[in-house]
């Protein structure tokens, strides 16, 4: 009975489809010197739905998606209606590559060698501040790793 108490509360913080996904967890990454409030999806089901069905996102906020070990991690654009840029990052926090991915488009868009975090934010948020391939992120899940 404990398995699906558990499993009942976990599908509950999915969105209903169709919905975009509010009310995952948050964690503050740095980029330099700007700040980012990072929604976590680290289950199969949150990665799979990400930021669909969103109208806008404010612009210091993005998704950070977190995979269980490092891989080459593609992403499309399904269901996705705002434009948005993929940082494939490194378990130290250095970003590996940026692809900029257009809404509803399909095409994939992969990370340049394995990763285990992908940081989604609006279109032109990494060109806007400078940050390239090497730049490094902090916060939580990168702090202590080298």
């Amino acid at each position: 009975m404990g398995c699906t108490v558990l499993a009942a509360a976990a599908h509950a913080q999915l969105a209903p489809a169709g919905q975009p996904q509010m009310n995952l967890p948050r964690t503050t990454l740095m980029a330099g010197m700007y700040r980012i409030d990072a929604q976590v999806a680290s289950t199969n089901a949150q990665r799979q739905i990400g930021l669909m069905h969103r109208q806008e996102m404010p612009q210091h906020e993005g998704m950070l998606f977190v995979f269980e070990q490092p891989a080459v991690q593609c992403f499309w654009m399904k269901n996705t209606l705002i434009p948005l840029t993929a940082a494939f990052v490194a378990d130290d926090g250095a970003i590996v590559n940026l692809a900029d991915m257009k809404p509803l488009d399909e095409s994939s868009h992969c990370s340049a060698k394995p990763v285990r975090y992908v940081l989604e934010m609006n279109q032109g948020w990494f060109e806007q501040r400078h940050l390239k391939a090497g730049a490094k992120l902090r916060g939580q899940p990168f702090d202590g790793k080298r």
